[in-house]
């Protein structure tokens, strides 16, 4: 019998990521497309909550974004429904108006030139935690995507429809990819729509698990070598990637029951 040599991990990664590349592949949509797909999986992941969660995206153009013009819920986001704003919410693209309180997402823009997208929600789990001020512990490998990538923001600085909550929030976020916001909710911050996309899926499920596992005592946060081995690992853009194209292909079987 041929005798198993032990083999280090890198050598998995590198050969995974490899092979990731080549069979993992997007299909193409166009961003309205994404951004559209985004709202629907937000919404089938039951982060809706009335008008009050926001998506956006950095345009071409110099100081503006996309974004699902106001008075529309994620579940019923179309392209066709996006519209491209200025530093000042005045519509450049599209029609319609951008919801008031995506003003803080141009503080995020400016201070954060890596992020492309950015999710804010009140999803209920997360929306649990920042209720009783508890910042996230990451304590299982589903939430490695969010290890020392998540800030908290123990302070509400109230409805962010002016210029001085963008100041706090973004200052907040610091260089990380995601914030829970006491009293609040939550945002994620993308290197793209899809990126933006999987990090609030995930938080919104670490909440859910943490909140949970609470029942059986305190909880107990992953070993930091290996969680954040696991973070990097599962935020590579083949896997966001291909787990965001999932989700879509979700969204349209459940579009297709229920016509």
């Amino acid at each position: 019998m041929e005798e198993l040599n032990l083999r280090e991990k890198s050598y998995f990664d590198d050969r995974a990521t490899k092979e990731m590349a080549v069979h993992l592949k997007s299909g193409q949509k166009t961003p309205k497309e994404i951004l559209s797909y985004a709202c629907r999986i937000l919404a089938m992941t039951g982060q809706e909550a009335g008008l009050a969660g926001q998506i956006s995206m950095r345009s071409d153009r110099p100081g503006a974004y996309w974004t699902l013009r106001f008075g529309l819920g994620f579940d019923e986001a179309t392209p066709d429904d996006f519209i491209e704003v200025d530093r000042d919410l005045h519509t450049l693209t599209g029609e319609g108006m951008a919801n008031p309180a995506t003003r803080f997402h141009l503080w995020v823009y400016e201070a954060r030139p890596d992020v492309m997208s950015l999710i804010h929600t009140h999803a209920p789990w997360v929306s649990a935690l920042a209720a009783a001020r508890q910042p996230l512990v990451v304590a299982q490998m589903d939430m490695t995507p969010l290890y020392d990538d998540c800030a908290f923001l123990g302070e509400w600085p109230g409805v962010p429809i002016a210029d001085q909550e963008g100041v706090i929030i973004s200052r907040a976020l610091g260089n990380k990819k995601s914030i829970i916001l006491a009293h609040h909710g939550f945002l994620t911050a993308g290197r793209s729509v899809q990126e933006a996309t999987y990090l609030a899926v995930y938080l919104e499920r670490a909440a859910r698990m943490q909140i949970r596992a609470q029942v059986f005592g305190p909880v107990t946060p992953v070993d930091d070598t290996l969680a954040r081995e696991a973070h990097d690992y599962l935020l590579k853009t083949s896997i966001v990637n291909a787990t965001f194209d999932y989700w879509s292909r979700q969204v349209d079987r459940c579009s297709q029951y229920s016509a």
